[in-house]
C-alpha cells in the first residue's frame, strides 16, 4: 500500500514564513546592536541606542546656484 503526500496547508506556510520573518527581524536587531556597540553608540544598562546631535550644517550650494541662475538671466535679458 502506497503513503499518499499530503499537501501542506496555506495557514502552516503562512506560519512558517512569520516564524522566518520574526527571526530575520531579530537578526537585523541584533546586527544593528552589535555594530552602535562597536561604534560606541550603545548604552547596555539601558538597552537603548545613542543618537549623537548632529551639527546642522548650511548648504551653499542651493544658495550659490540661485545667485548663478539669477546671473545667467539678467545677462541674457536684451532690457
Amino acid at each position: 500500500m502506497a503513503s499518499s503526500k499530503r499537501q501542506t496547508t496555506m495557514a502552516k506556510l503562512n506560519r512558517e514564513r512569520k516564524v522566518m520573518e520574526k527571526r530575520e527581524r531579530k537578526q537585523e536587531k541584533k546586527a544593528a546592536r552589535l555594530a552602535a556597540a562597536e561604534a560606541g553608540l550603545y548604552d547596555p544598562q539601558t538597552g537603548e541606542t545613542i543618537i549623537p546631535p548632529r551639527a546642522e550644517v548650511a548648504d551653499e550650494s542651493d544658495e550659490t546656484g540661485e545667485a548663478e541662475t539669477a546671473e545667467s538671466e539678467r545677462s541674457t535679458d536684451p532690457t
